[in-house]
């Protein structure tokens, strides 16, 4: 009787990639394999086949020669194969499954070598005064976190000793659990999943292979940063576990409160006030910037909420662009603690102006207005 093809067993095209060819025998080992199919002749010949195909298809050199000669070219290799492997041992069902919960668990059979994991990023908050976050500076920061421990070179053994090999999961880092016709993996609980056990821990991290300290570091905080812009400072952040890289130190901006000005993007704004009579009649007065003292000329007859904008006092973005503009908001201020002789003038004044809406243009459209609403309301 001749025997089946092995690409028709398995159910794949000659051309089928590697991973079809391992995808194709998993569903039909687990369909027939003896463990699901107690007491059936058929399910176990199917199986066998399929294995016998899958041993020839799955290496590359015996797929080469099955393909140029046919069973012919491998009959040599293939002789008391299957009566020997029998259904037990590396023919078990959960030994051909087992690199499928490897694939999704972390486990395989090459295990035995601890796990590398890179340290975790950090966070510093660091206030800046707005003069320091416009002109830039550099600034010492102290930032508490784990560094390998130098007394044993972070593998948390006493100096002189090394971790042995976990005798639970045999340094693989993970366990099977048998569960009817499957199995899964799942992290060593006695290693926690690091493939060793450390019998005689460093005094100085107790085991842990990192220690808590200070460290003092220099951030150069560039000219123009706002609040919420970040500052990377690559590896300094936690220390890696098992010989992993550090983690990065992320320094992020505040910027305080500023008691005259306030910033927007480029801009800078800041209230001025001015007196009724510089309004009326206009004036120069002082201003300060962040570079220094400028003056202001107002015009006459300057009304409240008035903007002047300064050219180039504002603030040259960290990222590039033009520098911003001052924003001068004037705020006329009424005046307040008058004595009786102030009071009569501005008294005077105001009878003298009252009659004259080109004195009051405001305020005369404003009574104009409330005079049409009223006309046409009826109540």
């Amino acid at each position: 009787m001749s025997k089946q093809d092995y690409y028709e067993v398995l159910g794949v095209p000659k051309n089928a990639s590697d991973a079809e060819i391992k995808k194709s025998y998993r569903r039909a080992a687990q369909k027939h394999h003896p463990d699901r199919n107690p007491d059936n002749a058929e399910s176990e010949d199917k199986f066998k086949i399929a294995k016998e195909a899958y041993e020839v298809l799955s290496n590359p050199q015996k797929r080469a020669a099955y393909d140029q000669f046919g069973h012919a070219g491998v009959e040599g290799g293939m002789g008391g194969r299957a009566g020997a492997a029998g259904f037990g041992g590396a023919a078990s069902f959960s030994d051909i499954f087992g690199d499928v919960f490897g694939d999704i668990f972390g486990g395989g059979a090459g295990g035995g070598r601890q796990r590398v994991y890179r340290g975790a990023d950090l966070r510093y908050n660091l206030e800046l005064s707005l003069e320091d976050a416009v002109r830039g500076t550099t600034v010492k920061i102290r930032v508490p976190t784990f560094s390998t421990c130098k007394t044993c070179s972070g593998s948390g053994a006493k100096k002189g000793s090394s971790p042995t090999t976990c005798t639970t999961c045999g340094g693989h880092g993970q366990v099977r659990m048998q569960q009817g016709f499957f199995s899964v993996q799942q992290t060593c609980p006695r290693c926690n999943g690091s493939g060793t056990i450390i019998t005689d821990p460093c005094a100085d991290c107790n085991g842990q292979g990192k220690v808590r300290e200070q460290k003092t570091l220099s951030v150069k905080v560039p000219a123009g940063v706002d609040t919420g812009d970040r500052i990377r400072l690559a590896n300094e952040g936690e220390a890696g576990e098992n010989g992993g890289p550090p983690g990065d130190l992320y320094v992020q901006i505040m910027v305080k409160e500023h008691p005259i000005f306030k910033r927007e993007d480029a801009n800078l704004q800041c209230e001025v006030p001015i007196s009724f009579g510089t309004a009326a009649l206009g004036g120069e007065l002082e201003v300060p910037t962040l570079d220094g003292r400028v003056v202001l000329k107002v015009p006459p007859e300057t009304q409240t909420g008035k903007l002047f904008r300064m050219r180039g006092k504002g603030v040259k973005p960290v990222r590039g662009g033009p520098v911003g503009d001052l924003l001068c908001r004037v705020v006329v201020e009424t005046p307040v603690k008058l004595n009786s002789k102030q009071k009569e003038l501005l008294r005077e004044l105001d009878e003298n102006l009252r009659g004259n809406g080109k004195h009051s243009p405001q305020h005369h459209s404003w009574v104009d207005g409330v005079k049409k609403f009223f006309e046409g309301v009826k109540f």
